[in-house]
């Protein structure tokens, strides 16, 4: 990250590198925001080819592989859904913004973001120690179909795969788990910098599940870690170990239909909305509620310094 940050700031110009370059204190550095307007840093439109690419070459290293496939195509659904909306809002594919906060080649607090419509990648590192969140990853259209069949559904697994835990789960565990008939108009964490967790109700604990059951949330979770790096996943599979996990449905059953379910554990917020009327356009995210921004890392990090005085 420390590479790929450098290299992003020497190529950008004088006015593009002042853009992207905030203070590590800075206000915007706690930021969440999935909606299309302007936000903090470089707009990637405005970069020529090799600022892009660096731009690009950064949010890799944020990301497994699939799930920068999956960022790529929510990239490139802004020209899908201009023309669904018949050019009339002027949506654009380079519509993202790149933000570095602090300097990455001396710091040991410094951080970066890759924000716009339908994503939004935020990374801390202190003391060479990355805490990696929140990740928002959203579609709409979620789904494009010919002749009844997806070309394009970069979040099906995400659905798909709760889908399976609710059936699962068995009629003792689904009462549990649908919270409500009605699915909320968004993520309940929206773009709030923080979030009071747990969210309630909390729908049915992992211990309540059969093998079955336990498996498939075990797997739910696992899909969202890996979005990214094996070893950033693994780290925070390994903080989770052992800890109790809920899951929480909300909304219709049917595919198609307004939908919603998130899952819980120790410093863990998975949140997925489909909630439109056609439930074709997707929200989805990975939170730390105690650890968002670095806020895990920051703390060791002024904990240790001040044991050190």
């Amino acid at each position: 990250m420390r590479t790929a940050a450098g290299a992003l700031l020497a190529a950008l110009d004088a006015p593009a590198r002042a853009a992207a370059s905030r203070a590590f204190d800075d206000e915007d550095r706690r930021w969440l925001e999935y909606r299309p307007r302007p936000r903090p840093g470089v707009c990637l439109a405005d970069l020529d080819t090799t600022g892009r690419k660096a731009a690009h070459r950064l949010l890799a290293t944020a990301l497994s592989p699939a799930a920068y496939a999956q960022a790529m195509t929510v990239m490139a659904l802004e020209e899908v859904l201009d023309r669904a909306e018949g050019w009339r809002r002027g949506r654009h594919s380079g519509d993202y913004w790149v933000a570095v906060f602090g300097d990455p080649a001396r710091d040991d607090r410094w951080a970066w973001r890759v924000e716009g419509h339908h994503l939004s990648v935020s990374m801390t590192v202190v003391d060479d120690e990355v805490s990696p969140a929140p990740v928002f990853l959203g579609a709409n259209p979620a789904t494009v179909r010919h002749a009844g069949r997806p070309v394009s559904r970069p979040l099906g697994v995400e659905e798909d795969l709760a889908r399976e835990l609710l059936d699962a789960i068995g009629p003792a565990g689904r009462e549990a788990a649908i919270i409500a008939a009605q699915a909320p108009a968004d993520i309940i964490s929206a773009t709030r910098t923080s979030v009071e967790a747990p969210l309630t109700p909390l729908g049915v604990p992992g211990g309540r599940l059969g093998p079955t059951g336990r498996a498939l949330l075990d797997q739910l979770v696992a899909l969202y870690l890996d979005r990214l790096p094996i070893a950033l996943a693994t780290q925070q599979a390994a903080r989770l170990a052992g800890g109790e996990l809920h899951f929480a449905w909300a909304g219709s059953t049917r595919p198609g239909a307004r939908h919603y379910y998130r899952v819980q554990g120790d410093d863990l917020l998975i949140e997925y909305d489909n909630t439109t009327d056609d439930g074709n356009h997707a929200h989805t995210v990975l939170r730390r509620p105690a650890s968002d921004f670095g806020a895990d890392v920051l703390a060791a990090h002024h904990a240790h310094a001040h044991a050190h005085r």
